[in-house]
């Protein structure tokens, strides 16, 4: 699956490419229950899915069955796409139909991790969830300590199922602003197939100064605390935090579907 997808059935040079201009166009009419515009607005989008298929090169799924579990993320992004909330399509259609693909990925996975496991780990997320409502920064040993069990178990389950989680997930802040890391996913090869998402995060962060960029590229890229930050670069943990969230919501709006 080296440079061009083969697709059974399809011949993908012939794939139209819709203009951001037509593409509001046809969502507006999609919206309306305009089901040829649906048609043409979904054939106009399954470049970003072979797009995201080549990220794949050398799963053990053939390219049909990854391109057939895109376009199922694909049709979900069209039905639940909200124009209101003010993001690109394909900001919003990459995560589920990454996860779409990944759950085939999943399926077909010789490895498999205990039902025990599983469920500690998604008791550990559910806490954390919990944690997080009373406190900014919730770490492992916090976890632990109100499930009452060891450090290392918690490191483990979370572990277990990281790559599950690990590149669809946004990053919410309080104010319910959301950064989608799709950067992680980046592919120099690919450039004529213009990876959408990654470009417009990139010229959101160009819109950062130089302070607030090197905080997000700590918190989110580098995986590091705002204590840890504000250790480092000399500023207090609630002076990091204002700058993220000011950082986050110049982002929000770069990343506007304007």
């Amino acid at each position: 699956m080296n440079g061009k997808v083969q697709i059974t059935g399809i011949d993908t040079n012939c794939l139209i490419k819709l203009s951001k201009a037509r593409s509001i166009e046809l969502m507006s009419k999609i919206k309306q229950g305009d089901k040829e515009a649906k048609n043409e607005f979904i054939m106009g989008n399954l470049r970003l899915v072979l797009s995201i298929i080549k990220r794949f090169n050398g799963a053990k799924v053939s390219a049909d069955d990854m391109f057939q579990a895109g376009c199922i993320g694909l049709i979900k992004a069209v039905y639940n796409f909200d124009v209101s909330v003010g993001v690109c399509f394909s900001t919003y259609a990459v995560p589920m139909i990454l996860g779409e693909i990944k759950r085939i990925l999943r399926t077909t996975n010789s490895m498999r991790i205990s039902r025990s496991i599983r469920d500690r780990a998604y008791q550990a997320l559910k806490t954390r969830s919990e944690l997080e409502k009373e406190n900014e920064e919730v770490t492992i040993a916090q976890i632990a300590q109100k499930m009452q069990v060891e450090e290392a178990e918690v490191a483990y389950a979370l572990d277990a199922i990281s790559d599950t989680f690990s590149i669809y997930d946004s990053v919410y802040n309080k104010s319910g602003d959301t950064i989608e890391l799709l950067d992680h996913l980046k592919d120099e090869k690919n450039t004529e197939e213009s990876w959408t998402e990654r470009v417009a995060l990139q010229n959101a962060l160009a819109k950062l100064t130089e302070r607030e960029r090197k905080i997000i590229q700590m918190r989110y890229y580098e995986g590091k605390t705002q204590t840890e930050i504000s250790t480092e670069i000399g500023l207090s943990q609630a002076q990091v935090s204002r700058i993220e969230k000011l950082a986050l919501s110049t982002m929000k709006k770069g990343l506007s579907y304007s």
